[in-house]
């Protein structure tokens, strides 16, 4: 499912027209976003938490030369899925 049909779903579900579904969804996606960045989490009850997390920086390999490189230290976002969605997965 792509943005567009998640858009589709979600309007009709809501009964909403998919104009304000798209702006209530990009909303939410802007939201997070800017919570992830200035280090905050965001968690649903029921469905999950969004969290930003430190990956420290460590050595690599260049596939094709097989030298080593240093890959730097990077924040990036992380997904931990809820006790509902797990089980409604199942």
């Amino acid at each position: 499912m792509n943005k567009s049909e998640l858009i589709g779903a979600v309007a009709q579900k809501a009964g909403l027209t998919k104009k304000d579904t798209e702006k209530v969804i990009n909303s939410f996606i802007e939201v997070v976003q800017e919570a992830l960045a200035t280090g905050d989490t965001v968690g649903i009850l029921g469905f999950g938490t969004f969290l930003a997390r430190e990956r420290p920086a460590r050595e690599g390999r260049n596939p094709r030369t097989g030298e080593p490189i240093q890959i730097p230290a990077a924040k990036v976002p992380v997904f931990r899925p809820g006790r509902g969605l797990r089980d409604a997965v199942k």
